[in-house]
């Protein structure tokens, strides 16, 4: 089975985390897409980041109705910060019989230069680049391996999400709405 990688710190998964799962799926680029959950990610220093296992509860929530995406806490037992090809290595031991596909933004497509071990990457594992506010993506310099996925853009960001709901505004148009209502029941994010 070919299983799409979708790692972030899903600081909340909002709807456009969804849409882009589901027109990977819905465009059979992968059989099934992983939210790899993320405690660390090297390159950001968040101080308004959730515990782990409530980001883990958040996307659960987001995905119960599609069987195709699945929650993965594989990152929450690795050293940290989290390295993707620390993390490659550990699903590759644990499921040998799939092949992974990473799913990366074209911001972090920009910044993959200077990924712990890309080269190995890169020899080991497809990748699929999805565009980002602010990045260019050419197809005609990608390298092999490499593809560009025509997904939507949403407006907004986790980071967006978060400040709405701390300015005490409704962000249910950005969320799931099972997202929002366990956000609201726990008074999540309303300071940041």
């Amino acid at each position: 089975m070919n299983i799409g990688l979708f790692g972030g710190s899903f600081n909340p998964i909002h709807k456009g985390h969804l849409a882009l799962a589901q027109t990977i799926c819905n465009e059979g680029l992968v059989d099934e897409l992983w939210f790899l959950v993320s405690p660390q990610n090297p390159f950001k220093q968040n101080l308004t980041l959730l515990a782990d296992e409530k980001r883990l509860q958040l996307v659960q929530l987001a995905i119960a109705d599609d069987n195709r995406l699945k929650a993965c806490d594989i990152e929450f037992s690795l050293p940290r910060p989290s390295y993707t090809w620390t993390t490659l290595q550990a699903l590759h031991t644990q499921y040998p019989e799939h092949q992974f596909t990473l799913v990366i933004g074209g911001d972090n497509w920009d910044k993959f230069p200077h990924w712990y071990h890309h080269k190995d990457i890169m020899a080991t594992t497809q990748v699929l680049v999805y565009p980002r506010e602010g990045s260019e993506l050419h197809p005609e310099e990608m390298p092999q391996g490499v593809s560009i996925i025509q997904a939507p853009l949403f407006p907004y960001s986790s980071t967006d999400v978060r400040k709405t709901i701390a300015n005490g505004e409704d962000a249910s148009e950005m969320l799931p709405l099972a997202v929002w209502q366990q956000i609201q029941s726990d008074k999540l994010y309303q300071a940041i």
